[in-house]
């Protein structure tokens, strides 16, 4: 997306012409596309775009012409798997939310990826479906649903016959994120977060290892991705 630009409804058109209307909506579909094979980087652009296909304005369209830009300079961005790659068929990646930036309904934004042998796996970017109170509670919610694909992704492998013997590293940054995900104490503040904590927990347990939690708190210029 164009740095620093943030789409909201207030400028939507609310009479788009024929023409911009359908220009507009072929973008929007074709980085559809795109998101659901090689460009996992387009990700958050069409989540973003595609919140405003009904009713579009300029700069809905000035964004989206931005977005094929970049695409022209990355015309040759692929996903490459590799036999040698660090971590050979072991599941790896990052998850983080973009908390109260959705001006239009101040939900949260969930983005996780996932990795094996050197390449994107998996990939998502979305909002999430409720307010979330505060940043720790949307972090949290996005490592919920980072967990639930990486539960997927462990017995679809599981079936192919490459089982994950090991824990699966999902990186999170915010520490309180981390901490209600290992603390067992229960305090009024995070019973809102009550369910999906104790799902977090459950896989934690049972699908990575006894002992070795799958979030892990490190800093964001030291894993960049």
């Amino acid at each position: 997306m164009k740095p620093n630009t943030r789409l909201s409804k207030d400028d939507c058109d609310s009479d788009p012409k024929p023409d911009f209307h359908c220009r507009y909506r072929s973008i929007v579909g074709s980085l559809g596309y795109l998101v659901t094979m090689p460009r996992p980087d387009l990700a958050w652009s069409y989540s973003d775009l595609s919140k405003y296909v009904q009713l579009p304005g300029k700069m809905h369209m000035d964004a989206a012409e931005y977005v094929l830009q970049y695409l022209r300079d990355t015309v040759q961005g692929s996903i490459t798997y590799t036999r040698g790659a660090r971590n050979a068929i072991e599941l790896w990646g990052w998850v983080n939310a973009d908390w109260a930036d959705d001006t239009d309904t101040r939900r949260p934004h969930t983005g996780y990826i996932v990795m094996m042998n050197g390449g994107t796996l998996s990939w998502k970017s979305h909002r999430q479906d409720n307010v979330s109170l505060s940043n720790s509670e949307a972090e949290f919610v996005a490592a919920s649903q980072a967990g639930q694909q990486v539960i997927y992704l462990h017995e679809t492998l599981r079936d192919f016959g490459h089982q994950q013997t090991k824990p699966t590293e999902i990186y999170e940054y915010n520490l309180a994120c981390v901490a209600i995900s290992e603390n067992q104490v229960r305090r009024k503040f995070s019973r809102h977060v009550d369910i999906r904590r104790f799902f977090v927990r459950k896989p934690m347990k049972a699908c990575f290892c006894h002992n070795h939690p799958p979030l892990y708190a490190h800093n964001r210029g030291r894993h960049s991705h």
